[in-house]
């Protein structure tokens, strides 16, 4: 029984699935080769974290607007089995892979998995995200806690892009007019300290590093990337804080625009950004966050 390296030098897969793209390593890189593109022209979108919150809203605009999804995320298909017959109400297409982005293994079977039933990529949304398991004071966080959020949020998101960023360069030899687009979902925690979380305030802060970086990397391409940061978003995440926040916002002025931001605000953020109509941009932020970011007196 051959090994799985050697089932994967050899085009198949272990489980017997022939790949449509090849991965072949050179000196540590990987070089993909897309081969079987998609007979109509629907471009094709992958969300992490797709299934839930401010992911779930993405996948239900880009979905209303005629994309083939690839939702990832680590709940079992059936816990989420709800939410994504929401998204395949509009008809299109729908994958949902369960993995981690965190392990490479995972990352390479998603775009194995994308490549097998949509042949192309136009668009990655890095969205997948966590918060400390337990909130703690920096002079008290763990180790433990430091990589499990920054393996997620920042180092995950950062060899997703890579792995997708080589196969998206490849896939436009083969697709005229394909104008591919990467986002990268942080969190106004990029700038704003919060002390019992530092962990996830660094990861956040880093991934406007990855936008900056891959943004220069991959225009000459053609492959703009951008960064959404939202503010204050009613999700199940921010639902142990409701009442916080409602007297914050309600009453106390916190935000210029008085209200919660919503998944679907988000959905719409990236439905601009996915248009083409700011094809002469990249590497730029857009806050979603009701103004949260002006600085006021």
């Amino acid at each position: 029984m051959p090994t799985r390296a050697k089932c994967c030098a050899a085009g198949i897969r272990a489980n017997g699935i022939m790949p449509r793209f090849g991965i072949m390593r050179r000196e540590g890189e990987q070089f993909y080769r897309p081969h079987h593109p998609m007979p109509d022209m629907t471009k094709a979108a992958l969300i992490t974290g797709g299934a839930n919150g401010i992911g779930l809203g993405i996948a239900l605009q880009l979905a209303r607007e005629g994309y083939a999804l690839a939702l990832t995320g680590r709940s079992p298909e059936e816990k989420v089995k709800e939410n994504l017959d929401k998204v395949k109400s509009f008809g299109m297409p729908v994958l949902y892979i369960s993995g981690d982005v965190a392990s490479d293994e995972s990352r390479v079977a998603v775009l194995e998995k994308i490549d097998a039933v949509f042949g192309r990529l136009d668009v990655l949304v890095n969205n997948a995200g966590v918060a400390p398991k337990i909130r703690m004071d920096i002079l008290e966080t763990t180790e433990e806690s430091f990589d499990h959020v920054l393996n997620i949020n920042l180092k995950g998101a950062f060899f997703l892009t890579q792995r997708v960023a080589n196969y998206m360069r490849d896939g436009l030899k083969n697709h005229a007019g394909m104008k591919p687009v990467i986002i990268n979902v942080s969190s106004l925690s990029a700038y704003t300290s919060s002390t019992a979380r530092g962990e996830y305030c660094i990861s956040k802060a880093g991934m406007g590093m990855l936008t900056m970086l891959f943004a220069a990397r991959l225009a000459e391409f053609g492959i703009n990337v951008y960064e959404i940061r939202p503010g204050i978003i009613a999700t199940d995440m921010t639902s142990g804080v409701k009442e916080k926040y409602d007297r914050l916002i309600l009453e106390e002025g916190l935000l210029p625009i008085k209200r919660w931001g919503l998944p679907e605000d988000i959905g719409n953020a990236v439905s601009v950004l996915c248009s083409g109509k700011l094809a002469y941009s990249t590497g730029e932020i857009l806050n979603i966050d009701g103004g949260f970011h002006i600085r006021r007196l």
